[in-house]
């Protein structure tokens, strides 16, 4: 949540509506919000249909209730997913031919934090017109005409949701994993029971990691930010390899045999060559953010892929790839999307996706992911006193430029405004270690004088 902008309160991020529940996050806004959302997203639909999904938080419940009663006072009708992964709301909202979907989820966030996020009834997320429109409406909801009596809306439970995403991940693909281990860690969040269910499925021998949750434990030490259990889990099991979601599980982060990692960049950089070789790579191009490794470019050069950069955050990768008409995107926190077969990142499908290459190629993980080999990359935050204000500081641009130049096609520099804080983060890749590091410390000190 944010300043003004156009005469009312900013509320929407880069992935939806995020805050402290109960603090920034209330009931109040929550019920503005879904009242919102039946008026801006129904149409002309004059009995609207929304589903409403949730991750394990303890605030999903109120936040919940808050919603329901703000979609019914505009007179929608919403059925009730429960807890379920958010690409499965997205997909179910499409599916089922609704008007809107809605999850309350605040990802990868501490269990303190949540989050409302909207799908379009095509399962992709708002437009940023559309959630502006939603923001005037919030600001101004008590002025408006509300139904009455009996054209409030209901409030009833979805029927065979899971089953039928189940359905779905199984259409995408379907790896024989007969007798295999394979260990999974849920977060304990969303996808507690979807993904040892679906592994189980395929025929995986599934070692389950943290899906007993509680409200509170969401992504604490677990999930795809803290993959250390999983690591060593994937050890001592002598397991095929690991998966790692996050609260919602719209993200995946992999774990070799050996139990190192394997983020979005070698996930991608493995699903592109497969795809690639069967044909279905198309434009022959992937999307990938600004924080990409350089070593992730690399080896599609070698491999004769194009690779299209965007700014960071999911949205920005998939409008590249809807202009674009590519169907491979992603970020390396592990958020990608397979056009194909989901309008969103979905953890799920990337890694029945990464289980298809791993078995189909014969190799083992460890060996697929040497196709990329990470450049050493620093990263700064520097706090400053007016963080867009750097692209104006002449000293500051001239020395960026000639570490541009001494770094050359062998690394590269990024200077980007955080989202969140009053910081600007410096970012150095290069072959060379102790040159990045270099680069990066002289940069982050010139920043300091210039602006903190």
């Amino acid at each position: 949540m944010g300043s003004e902008k156009g005469g009312w309160p900013r509320l929407f991020g880069t992935d939806g509506v995020r805050g402290e529940a109960n603090v920034e996050l209330t009931p109040e806004l929550a019920m503005r919000l879904g009242w919102a959302a039946v008026m801006v997203l129904a149409g002309e639909n004059p009995r609207p249909r929304l589903l409403l999904g949730k991750d394990t938080r303890l605030s999903g419940d109120m936040l919940e209730g808050a919603l329901v009663a703000g979609i019914c006072s505009a007179g929608g009708d919403v059925e009730l997913l429960g807890v379920i992964p958010t690409p499965a709301v997205a997909h179910l909202t499409r599916t089922r031919k609704v008007d809107a979907g809605v999850v309350i989820s605040a990802s990868h966030n501490p269990a303190r934090d949540n989050g409302i996020k909207f799908f379009h009834r095509d399962g992709y997320k708002l437009p940023d017109a559309l959630e502006r429109e939603m923001e005037r409406l919030v600001a101004g909801v008590e002025t408006q005409a509300k139904p009455r009596g009996d054209q409030v809306g209901c409030c009833r439970p979805a029927v065979g949701a899971e089953e039928e995403y189940l359905e779905h991940l199984l259409s995408v693909a379907q790896p024989d994993l007969s007798g295999i281990k394979v260990v999974v860690d849920c977060a304990h969040g969303a996808s507690y029971r979807v993904a040892p269910e679906l592994l189980r499925r395929l025929g995986a021998r599934v070692i389950s990691l943290h899906v007993e949750p509680d409200g509170l434990n969401i992504n604490r030490e677990c999930g795809s930010t803290h993959c250390k259990a999983l690591q060593r889990k994937v050890v001592e099991e002598g397991a095929l390899l690991g998966l790692a979601f996050d609260g919602d599980a719209d993200r995946l982060i992999a774990v070799d045999e050996e139990g190192k990692l394997a983020d979005g960049d070698h996930i991608m950089a493995i699903c592109a060559v497969r795809m690639k070789e069967e044909g279905t790579l198309r434009e022959n191009s992937v999307v990938a953010t600004v924080m990409s490794n350089l070593g992730f470019h690399l080896a599609m050069r070698r491999e004769g892929i194009r690779v299209h950069q965007t700014a960071v955050g999911d949205r920005y990768v998939l409008e590249k790839m809807l202009e674009g008409g590519f169907n491979l995107g992603g970020e390396q926190s592990g958020h990608i999307i397979f056009l194909d077969h989901s309008t969103t990142g979905d953890g799920l499908v990337t890694a029945i996706k990464l289980l298809e290459a791993v078995r189909e190629s014969g190799e083992k993980l460890s060996s697929l992911s040497k196709l990329v080999v990470k450049v050493p990359q620093l990263l700064v935050n520097v706090r400053v006193r007016d963080k867009e204000s750097w692209s104006e500081r002449k000293t500051l641009l001239s020395a960026l430029r000639a570490w541009e130049e001494r770094l050359g096609d062998r690394g590269r520099v990024l200077l980007r405004p955080s989202g969140t804080e009053p910081v600007l983060r410096v970012m150095v890749e290069a072959v060379d270690g102790e040159l990045a590091e270099r680069a990066a410390r002289e940069l982050a000190a010139l920043v300091e004088r210039e602006m903190g």
